[in-house]
């Protein structure tokens, strides 16, 4: 076994995986982690961490581009990286941190339209694996990888309860009569609600590959797993939740992130319903002040 050269990359990177900042996000995040890391440890892995300047780190940067998506997680993760060598007393600074991140001209996964849902609902209709797990997406506002994996062991006192792979956070949901409908349709008698061709659950790319497959049959190639859990946040935003009922849902701690999953959020509604609280507020103002000068006067 060839020995690691202490100071290097290698070294510090095998500390890392050992580290709570590796191992505290859920199994996903640490898999896509990883493979950022491997892929540049391959080459850079035996340099020395004490000499890695920011001109450096640019010019790995612009050697990904045109992906310049993947080029700023590898800023992140070389920037987290150098952040954990400081801790470690490898290095006093953290040269990472003077380079820019790319632009990304990007809003992110596409939010599934009122049109798209009823679209792939008419494709899909109750009964069909399809429409379970188009149902387990868009009525708990949960991510794909939760999806697959939620069965009947997750139902408490007619409540859905879910812990997300991604965060860790649990969130317990009242199953609406929708998502009640299509799980009773589709009865696998498995510990999970989705069940594959062969009689298993799927697999994380499985299910991932399996949806896009549905998707492209209802005729949305452009719509996505991930849009379905920006549509659920889009239709609470429209029903005038607020950030916090909204994040109840959806497991997101800030209002930030709730912000981004309800951009699409129909603004015509959201004007009305706001326009409704203004003429309330205003009545009830006006009522008010006629009451107490009703009260002055007698």
């Amino acid at each position: 076994m060839q020995r690691v050269r202490p100071g290097s990359f290698h070294d510090l990177i095998g500390r890392y995986y050992r580290s709570p900042d590796f191992l505290d996000p859920g199994d996903r995040t640490r898999e896509v982690y990883r493979g950022v890391i491997e892929r540049w440890r391959t080459r850079y892995g035996d340099g020395l961490i004490r000499d890695l300047r920011t001109p450096h780190v640019e010019k790995m940067m612009a050697e990904m581009l045109p992906h310049r998506t993947a080029a700023n997680m590898l800023r992140k993760r070389l920037a987290a990286l150098m952040n954990f060598g400081i801790r470690q007393g490898f290095v006093s600074t953290n040269p990472v941190l003077a380079t820019r991140p790319y632009k990304v001209e990007s809003e992110g996964f596409h939010t599934w339209t009122e049109d798209e849902i009823a679209r792939f609902q008419q494709r899909h209709p109750v009964g069909t694996k399809g429409r379970l797990a188009f149902d387990l997406m868009l009525w708990t506002g949960q991510r794909g990888g939760d999806a697959r994996v939620m069965g009947p062991q997750h139902l408490r006192d007619k409540r859905l309860q879910v812990t997300q792979e991604k965060t860790g956070a649990t969130v317990s949901l009242p199953v609406l009569a929708p998502l009640a409908e299509s799980i009773m349709a589709v009865r696998s008698g498995a510990m999970v609600f989705l069940i594959s061709e062969h009689g298993k659950p799927f697999s994380r790319k499985g299910f991932g590959n399996k949806f896009r497959q549905w998707c492209d049959e209802a005729g949305l190639p452009h719509c996505s797993a991930h849009g379905l859990r920006k549509a659920a946040a889009r239709r609470f935003a429209e029903a005038g939740c607020s950030n916090q009922q909204i994040k109840a849902w959806t497991g997101h701690t800030t209002d930030s992130e709730v912000s981004r999953y309800t951009a699409a959020a129909d603004q015509t509604l959201l004007s009305d319903a706001a326009a409704e609280l203004l003429m309330a507020n205003l009545r009830e103002r006006l009522a008010n002040e006629e009451r107490k000068s009703l009260e002055g006067n007698g």
